[in-house]
């Protein structure tokens, strides 16, 4: 039997289901109900059988249910789906994934198997924080030995494996992490001179949006990364490269796949992030980045803080539904509408619109006059990106002078321009060139008519 108390409603429930009766001074209480108890607590345990768990709660975090520690084993759901068990926990061959939950179920879960919130959070700690980024359960120093061994056997501590890193020649390094499935993800650490470090993060395996100038567009989806493949992919950055790097302070979700895509996961995996108990990133410096996905994006909006990137590419919808095919569904219009519209209620908030090069696509002065009409009323800032080439691809990067004159006409007209030259693109680690088709590619879509000349050209 346990018992689950809350003390100032003085309410007491025996999570047994049994039909037996427990007598507490002469008032019998049915066991699994709920019950006013009118007696202070100490005169209460006194009645208990020794070694009775228990569990002490507050109103703010009452238990209703009290699990013993050997809990009936749950329902074994594949890694790959990202789906939760039967109590709402993630899970890996019966066991709970640590690094699928936010604090508050890690703390319901722990609470759950007898132990004190207080534990919950040093466990939260030592997986997040305190440069320890904990993998097993002997690496949890100073814990309760029990409350490890319970972990050991109840709780899994990572769901990645590294493979490979690759380290390229301007310092930036990729990680190859292979997963339960067999699959493998990239992520990439971009060093920074400045100490602004960031890790690039992906959020699927290939990717559905089939964007005509990425390689991992040509793989298409092989499925959603779950929450915990997600988060371990900074907690291992951390871990294993801040050492030799420094700090990283910055994450990305620009590395395979579209985020808001796989949106619960993404969500869930970014509050994670942000956590000041845990890794502890800055909202604003943890950056989420869609190709236009409008109903996903108005949820991001309005239940996250974190930074928010649009892939834009092109300033006419014939252009982008060529080169990003969900712009036949979510057209600039509609795109953009949607953004002024929600960004009415964010306040000091703004957009980084993401605009890769192509060459004889959309680097002309016209380009560039349109852009600036497109993006008024919304505050933004904008970051021009060198086209990295790929095998397969037919688009060439636009010059440096282009880029230059593209980028002078915009900040002639007052926005705000950055600009992001290639990091690692000798390894393949640069933005577009993640990931690794297969013999079953995504189709190459047809050039509209006026750009055939220019690629053959370019060819």
């Amino acid at each position: 039997m346990t018992v689950c108390v809350c003390l100032r409603m003085r309410r007491i429930r025996f999570s047994s289901g049994g039909s037996s009766n427990c007598a507490l001074l002469g008032t019998t209480f049915p066991f699994s109900n709920y019950t006013n108890f009118p007696l202070k607590t100490k005169s209460f345990l006194k009645l208990l059988p020794s070694r009775t768990p228990l569990i002490f709660t507050t109103p703010h975090y009452r238990l209703v249910t009290a699990a013993q520690h050997s809990s009936t084993p749950q329902t074994n759901l594949s890694v790959g789906s990202g789906g939760d068990g039967r109590n709402g926990y993630p899970l890996k061959d019966s066991k709970v994934v640590l690094k699928g939950m936010r604090y508050t179920d890690l703390e319901k879960w722990v609470q759950s198997h007898g132990y004190r919130p207080a534990q919950a959070l040093m466990l939260w700690k030592r997986l997040y924080g305190d440069n320890i980024w904990a993998q097993c359960s002997e690496e949890l120093e100073g814990l309760n030995k029990d409350f490890r061994k319970m972990l050991g056997e109840h709780a899994e501590f990572k769901t990645l494996n590294l493979k490979d890193i690759l380290t390229a020649s301007d310092g930036t390094k990729k990680m190859l992490f292979k997963l339960e499935d067999g699959l493998v993800i990239e992520t990439v650490l971009i060093p920074c001179e400045r100490g602004r470090n960031t890790v690039c993060i992906s959020s699927q395996v290939g990717c559905a949006m089939n964007c005509q100038f990425c390689y991992t567009g040509r793989m298409g989806l092989k499925r959603n990364l779950t929450t915990s493949e997600i988060v371990e992919q900074a907690v291992l950055a951390r871990r294993l490269l801040s050492s030799e790097v420094g700090p990283i302070s910055n994450v990305v979700f620009m590395g395979m796949g579209e985020p808001l895509h796989n949106i619960e996961n993404v969500l869930k995996a970014a509050d994670i992030l942000v956590d000041e108990q845990g890794l502890h990133f800055s909202p604003r410096k943890v950056t989420i980045s869609t190709s236009g996905l409008v109903p996903q994006l108005k949820r991001f909006l309005r239940e996250s803080n974190c930074a928010l990137a649009v892939s834009l590419n092109a300033t006419t919808d014939e252009v982008r539904s060529w080169i990003m095919p969900i712009n036949r569904k979510f057209n600039l219009n509609l795109l953009l509408g949607t953004l002024r519209e929600e960004l009415q209620s964010k306040h000091k908030y703004k957009v980084l619109f993401e605009y890769v090069m192509l060459a004889g696509v959309n680097d002309s002065v016209e380009d560039a006059k349109r852009l600036i009409d497109l993006i008024q009323g919304i505050p933004c800032k904008i970051n021009l990106i060198t086209f990295n080439p790929h095998s397969g691809s037919f688009f060439k990067p636009t010059t440096r002078e282009k880029i230059i004159e593209f980028r002078d006409i915009l900040a002639e007209a007052g926005c705000v321009v950055l600009f992001r030259w290639s990091r690692g693109d000798d390894q393949m680690a640069a933005c577009g060139q993640l990931g690794k088709p297969g013999e079953i590619q995504a189709p190459v879509l047809r050039v509209p008519s006026q750009f055939q000349a220019v690629l053959e050209a370019a060819a």
